[in-house]
């Protein structure tokens, strides 16, 4: 996807909301159980629910790996299924040598219907390159993340200045924002508005609202930008903010609850 078609649905719709996919075939309703793939219509309700109010779509390819031959089908299944309508995120977390790269980037952007993949940058820029020359798909590189983690290296700030500074400065001199976007947690609300001067025109995606604790209106104000420039993501509390056979519903309700709240911060900008 094009990003001047990503920022014209961002507007289009209001809404700046990405769902992550993660589902957990342990927390999936009781009442899918007798269905004969009770997590491929667990996606397909969700997807159908929340589509009116989200841009992008994040599979966490964690869960369907770990199900083998059975997970990659779903996943496949799972990305056609949303069609080109919406922003495909694959995270996966990629990073490698150059041709393992070239494969992985081939993996999610010719053989699954993917616009994005999460990448890795510890290697460096050959180990990068490769999931930046195809038109029309992005490199979505981890910069600061949301897990507790993140402050044994990322945050480190000996040696001049945190590392994460570093990667996004190194890596803005790899491919402009068309096509290149970063990974800031939610739960750094602190220092996305030093990220955003840092990376005025460039995408966040932004994990770690809901289930993590991180706060819509302290990232948006901290990080909107005249094209938006955030893809903020919401996983369990969307996916499981019901457990009955109204699942669905509720995830739909959450799903509006945040893209109704993204409106009032789109149109106060």
């Amino acid at each position: 996807m094009l990003r001047e078609v990503l920022i014209s649905n961002i507007f289009a719709k209001s809404s700046f909301l990405c769902v992550g996919l993660d589902t957990d075939p342990a927390r999936l309703p009781a009442c899918l159980q007798s269905c004969e793939d009770p997590i491929w219509e667990f996606n397909r309700q969700i997807i159908d629910a929340t589509r009116p109010f989200c841009v992008a779509y994040k599979p966490n390819l964690a869960f369907y790996e770990a199900m083998g031959i059975k997970g990659w089908e779903l996943f496949e299944k799972t990305v056609r299924y949303i069609g080109d309508t919406h922003f495909i995120i694959a995270d996966a977390k990629r990073g490698d040598i150059g041709n393992t790269s070239a494969y992985y980037a081939k993996t999610f952007f010719e053989t699954f219907p993917c616009d994005a993949v999460t990448v890795a940058p510890y290697m460096g820029e050959d180990s990068v390159t490769p999931f930046l020359q195809s038109p029309g798909k992005w490199a979505i590189l981890l910069a600061l993340t949301s897990n507790q983690g993140s402050a044994d290296f990322q945050l480190d700030g000996q040696n001049g200045g945190p590392l994460y500074k570093k990667v996004i400065t190194k890596a803005m001199q790899w491919a402009g924002p068309e096509r290149l976007m970063f990974v800031i947690g939610a739960t750094h609300p602190g220092l996305i508005r030093d990220i955003r001067e840092l990376a005025p025109d460039y995408f966040f995606l932004v994990p770690g609202v809901g289930a993590q604790g991180g706060e819509l209106r302290a990232i948006a104000t901290a990080g909107l930008n005249k094209d938006c420039g955030l893809l903020v993501n919401a996983s369990r509390s969307i996916l499981y903010a019901g457990s009955g056979p109204d699942f669905a519903g509720k995830a739909a309700a959450e799903a509006a609850r945040l893209q109704e709240e993204m409106k009032v911060l789109l149109n106060g900008r």
